[in-house]
């Protein structure tokens, strides 16, 4: 009796011993995930960052801006990629709502039964704007300040197209849209106003695709000049907004026409300086020679 007791003891220590073994390993991996790279802390640079890649990715464009607006407060590492991903993003909403109150208060001028419909999308659509466009025209003022040749752009394109979307011609007609198209429509319009404002950034506002590979050829890096044309352009699209036709007060309208002609004046003459220009002067009621 006494090997095979010698056995069973024999067992028990090896059972015994793989046990000890398997929490020793079980505690250092625990240890180990403790000891890695924390998330950032609430409230820094790093946490709003990481927080606008993530609400980015997910669609929800205003609460991205709220967390860029979070990095711009101050001066840190990620301002530089913050600034041009903040006045991109809120020039393109601008201009998406913009358009979406233009093709509504177009229906509601056809349908003559029922105006009150589409002018209440008129007024959300276009308040909404008006706060986007202040904000850009703020931030501009507080941003816009360009250092070194070029700037860099660190977000994609969003999903969607830089093709007109089509269900506002029937909103323009006179005709309303089911809640769950109106909302369809309503997000694809505002990603068509980012990719518009991303590709106009590049120099190729009329080539969404083109691009959108520049931006990838180049790693994002956009030339000096052709981004303040473009953020001139933004300035002079902003300033639309308060003509007569629409919100209607022309302080604004000029002092935003105004921000864009001055951001003009440095950069080279050409075609597109010169175009801009006129289209300003005229708003501004000023000689075009």
């Amino acid at each position: 009796m006494k090997p095979n007791s010698a056995r069973h003891k024999s067992n028990i220590c090896e059972r015994s011993a793989y046990i000890l073994a398997f929490f020793a390993a079980l505690s250092m991996l625990l240890l180990a995930s403790a000891c890695g790279p924390s998330a950032p802390e609430k409230g820094t640079p790093a946490y709003f960052w990481a927080a606008a890649q993530e609400t980015y990715a997910a669609g929800d464009y205003l609460k991205t801006l709220d967390h860029l607006d979070g990095i711009l407060d101050s001066d840190n590492e990620y301002t530089a990629r913050a600034v041009p991903w903040s006045l991109l993003l809120t020039s393109g909403l601008a201009n998406g709502y913009a358009d979406l109150a233009d093709h509504y208060q177009a229906g509601g001028k056809k349908n003559k039964a029922a105006p009150g419909n589409f002018f209440r999308f008129v007024g959300s659509y276009r308040s909404q704007a008006n706060r986007l466009t202040l904000r850009f025209a703020d931030n501009f003022a507080k941003h816009g300040d360009i250092k070194g040749d070029s700037v860099t752009v660190v977000f994609n394109f969003p999903p969607g197209s830089a093709d007109p979307v089509g269900q506002l011609e029937t909103v323009a007609a006179g005709k309303l849209l089911p809640a769950s198209v109106a909302d369809q429509t309503e997000t694809r319009a505002l990603q068509r106003g980012i990719i518009l404002a991303m590709a106009r950034a590049t120099g190729s506002p009329d080539d969404a695709a083109k691009a959108q590979a520049a931006l990838k050829a180049n790693q994002g890096k956009i030339p000096r000049n052709t981004y303040l044309m473009a953020m001139a352009n933004a300035l002079f699209d902003a300033s639309e907004l308060y003509s007569a036709r629409q919100i209607n007060d022309s302080e604004k309208q000029k002092i935003l026409a105004q921000r864009a002609l001055d951001l003009i004046k440095p950069l080279p003459e050409s075609f597109e300086t010169k175009d801009l220009g006129v289209k300003i002067r005229l708003a501004l009621k000023e000689p075009t020679t």
